[in-house]
């Protein structure tokens, strides 16, 4: 797992306060999850962020976006951003997008591995 340190804590910083966060390794890096549902990742491919299929288009013309592609499809709703873009407004701004999609979906429960 390949994670960006100063992005990561810069999630942490931008996603204070906006509720249950859990942090857990996933998609080569750390996934940050509001109210049991993914909002970002960090890796060292970027920020990825949750925007939901209606603000995909929109994401996508931002700059330093990119489809989030997994074995060779496009995940719609999902967009990574590249490192080189992200200084710490870029990263609220785009929290802040994923935020109001994600505070739409109903809260789950936290579950955990079976023993």
């Amino acid at each position: 797992m390949t994670v960006d340190y100063d992005l990561a804590a810069g999630v942490r910083a931008a996603l204070a306060g906006a509720g249950a966060i859990r942090e857990i390794k996933m998609f080569g890096g750390l996934g940050f999850m509001l109210n049991g549902n993914l909002i970002a990742a960090v890796s060292n491919r970027g920020l990825l962020v949750r925007v939901g299929k209606e603000r995909h288009h929109d994401a996508l013309a931002r700059p330093g976006a990119r489809p989030m592609e997994m074995r060779g499809r496009t995940m719609e709703g999902y967009v990574y951003v590249d490192p080189a873009v992200l200084a710490d407004d870029a990263v609220r701004s785009w929290l802040q997008l994923a935020r109001a999609f994600v505070q739409t979906l109903p809260s789950k429960a936290v579950r955990t591995k079976p023993k």
